[in-house]
């Protein structure tokens, strides 16, 4: 009886510890990403402020300020791809949470209906047992009512045999001593 519930206690342990394996893995993935999206939005404004960058000639913009625009744009098109990335790894996370979420309640369903099926058998069991003892005592009663009724006729039978051997006797000493 101990064995179930120890593996079922060590089963309840080691799926929490898992969850809180994946939901901590969860957490520093999108912290991940909050922290390259601010990196991204950071890229972005110097971009802008490179866009209005203008140290030509007559406030024009040279081919330095251009190529300075696009590397930064460059950078912030590469950091975009690797939110992309580490978003399709977080998804993967949630996707792989609902389905352990899904299994789980797969699971704890299958259990609930074995356990009513169970509860169920355990009950018709129990019912038949107690219709069983119900007849075994009333067979009980009958045969000690049959046993008491057999011991009073016999006595009452044994008591009248008597009666009667004293009768004899009587009428045997009667009929002696009229002779």
């Amino acid at each position: 009886m101990k064995r179930p519930i120890l593996f079922l206690l060590f089963f309840v342990f080691s799926a929490k510890i898992a969850l809180a394996q994946d939901t901590s893995a969860y957490n520093i993935q999108r912290a991940k990403i909050n922290s390259m999206l601010a990196e991204r939005s950071a890229k972005f404004s110097q971009y802008d402020e490179s866009l209005k960058a203008r140290t030509g000639i007559f406030g024009l913009q040279t081919k330095q300020d251009i190529r300075n625009s696009n590397e930064i744009l460059r950078t912030v098109v590469m950091n975009d791809n690797n939110i992309f990335q580490e978003l399709k790894v977080l998804l993967e996370y949630k996707d792989i949470q609902f389905k352990q979420a899904q299994t789980d309640a797969d699971f704890n369903t299958q259990r609930i209906i074995n356990f009513k099926t169970t509860i169920r058998d355990l009950q018709l069991k129990n019912d038949e047992l107690l219709n069983y003892n119900n007849k075994i005592s009333k067979n009980s009663d009958y045969k000690t009512l049959t046993i008491v009724l057999a011991v009073i006729i016999i006595i009452i039978l044994l008591l009248l045999l008597r009666k009667a051997k004293l009768n004899a006797k009587k009428s045997n000493i009667s009929s002696i001593q009229v002779k």
